[in-house]
């Protein structure tokens, strides 16, 4: 069977490339990084000025909060549909298509008088595209970057990403005092074109894809090949179950303290960038693998203090830790992207993130579902304690998150690693059969 390195550029290692700044010098990654922020900007204010005028309109908490947080459950549904487009010929060509449809949907709803139904419409077919198009980005950064740098620049952008939207509702609230929520839409349409431009200048076109065309059939073809993979879908599981309940324990903040939520919110904001800064800036891959676990405990076992209702100070204390958590993630997507056949990868990471976003809203209706009977606190205590549960029960073990299953051999052929006689690793690509 003839074997070849892969041109992968994650093949080869290069320590010098893992820092903040000598990231953001690579300018594809520059590219992707600025754009992916001007997006989450033009989400977080479209999804605000969309949540104030269907308040207005209707006076409904819930469809307020659908408004918000509505498209996420969306993401799914690419995820389980045309997710192979992330790993098409062309993914900066259809990275720049999908920046444009959802550019024409924020436009849309910028348009006075249009129906609520409509506008529910553009928010789910927008939450559709985006999960296409997070699919695409995540496929081009493990292209853009190498294997080293992977989890500093998914660490990068996760923490932008949520400074972006503490910084965009506050921005949205004091644009709302100036701008009606239209105008707001034209804001977010305005940000959406900008990072159009920006992909279309800094990031060239990669051709190291599949060739088969996707679409519905691919996407369930590798879809059920994921799933089949028992070190996979151990991987996935720990990375949307645990951090799913866990932001369910905080969409109890409300409910368990009016007056102190915002310091609880604050506290895991925080908790959550000290995580990143140190799990994806500080430490090297093999100390990231092996905190993967223990963090994941961390996640969930503060939250248990919740259920004697502990002074606010120790609460604020308990959240802060529990949340450096969340960096778990970081090791956990290193692990899936060692794991992913290079045709697709894109999907797979697509995948991912979907599911993750899914299991966001789904732990906050478990959590929400029952404080209906319970006091918030025991809830958050109960819904922490299944977080625990589900680390220590369901553990990805090397054993079988290494192993390659012969239908994953006989589609996608072989991904082992392989090192240089200066001990680098490297990846070799060993086709299936015929292949």
């Amino acid at each position: 069977m003839p074997s070849y390195r892969s041109t992968h550029p994650a093949a080869s290692p290069d320590p010098a490339t893992t820092g903040y700044r000598a990231l953001l010098r690579n300018k594809e990654f520059g590219g992707l990084y600025f754009s992916f922020t001007l997006t989450v900007a033009a989400s977080t204010l479209s999804g605000f000025a969309l949540g104030t005028l269907v308040d207005h309109r209707t006076g409904s908490p819930f469809l307020t909060a659908v408004s918000m947080y509505g498209a996420t459950f969306a993401t799914v549904l690419g995820a389980l549909t045309l997710m192979s487009v992330a790993d098409g010929k062309r993914p900066r060509r259809t990275l720049l298509l999908l920046q444009l449809v959802a550019l024409a949907g924020v436009a849309a709803q910028a348009i006075p008088g249009l129906p609520l139904a409509a506008r529910f419409a553009l928010l789910l077919t927008l939450g559709f595209f985006q999960s296409l198009g997070t699919g695409t980005r995540l496929g081009l950064l493990a292209e853009v970057v190498p294997a080293s740098a992977y989890a500093p620049a998914r660490s990068l952008m996760s923490i932008t990403s949520s400074g972006t939207v503490i910084v965009g509702y506050a921005v949205g609230a004091v644009l709302l005092h100036h701008l009606s929520p239209y105008g707001v839409f034209v804001v977010s349409a305005a940000l959406t074109a900008l990072g159009s431009a920006v992909v279309a200048a800094t990031v060239r076109e990669h051709s190291i894809r599949l060739t088969r065309r996707p679409g519905l059939r691919r996407t369930r073809a590798a879809n059920a090949e994921l799933f089949a993979h028992p070190g996979r879908r151990m991987l996935l599981l720990n990375l949307w179950v645990p951090n799913g309940l866990i932001v369910g324990c905080e969409a109890l903040f409300l409910s368990y303290d009016p007056g102190r939520a915002g310091t609880l919110l604050a506290a895991a904001s925080g908790g959550m960038l000290l995580g990143d800064l140190t799990v994806g800036r500080l430490l090297t891959a093999e100390r990231r693998r092996r905190l993967a676990f223990p963090l994941r405990l961390l996640l969930a076992a503060p939250f248990l203090l919740f259920a004697v209702h502990p002074p606010v100070a120790v609460a604020a204390v308990a959240v802060f830790l529990a949340a450096v958590g969340f960096a778990a993630t970081l090791p956990l997507q290193e692990e899936l992207l060692e794991q992913t056949p290079e045709a697709v990868r894109g999907q797979v990471q697509g995948v991912e993130s979907a599911g993750r976003m899914t299991w966001q809203g789904i732990g906050a209706a478990i959590a929400g579902g029952l404080a209906q009977y319970v006091a918030p606190g025991t809830a958050i205590a109960v819904v922490a304690g299944a977080s625990v549960a589900v680390t220590l029960l369901y553990r990805p073990s090397r054993r079988t998150g290494r192993g390659d299953g012969e239908e994953s051999v006989a589609r996608f052929g072989r991904f082992p690693l392989r090192h240089d006689d200066q001990g680098t690793p490297f990846g070799v690509h060993q086709p299936p059969p015929g292949g």
